[in-house]
């Protein structure tokens, strides 16, 4: 069974390794626009890093109207897949075309 799920928008893309989900959701899934400040990255993993690596919990509240709950299911996600994650897998594997804003 793989252990790893996309999410995005309900797909149910299942990898056997994070590194193979994060290419998926970069390669076939719409990009994201931060509500915050307006900056473009993948749907998925990259949208959730950028959201709370580069804003605060309460910034990312107010812009997209979440609340507590929304805020620790998305930081429950991003810590369980950087305990797993290669990053420079994920970088090896992505088709070299794309574009990745990781700031």
């Amino acid at each position: 069974m793989s252990r790893w799920v996309c999410g995005v928008d309900g797909c149910q893309g299942r990898f056997e390794d994070v590194e193979a989900a994060i290419v998926h959701q970069t390669n076939e899934h719409d990009r994201h626009q931060c509500k915050v400040c307006g900056t473009v990255v993948p749907e998925g993993y990259f949208a959730i890093r950028h959201a709370f690596n580069e804003h605060t919990r309460a910034e990312y509240v107010r812009a997209y109207d979440a609340d507590s709950s929304a805020v620790r299911e998305r930081e429950r996600v991003k810590r369980e897949i950087e305990t797993d994650l290669d990053l420079q897998a994920v970088f090896e594997r992505l088709d070299a075309d794309v574009d990745v804003d990781l700031d």
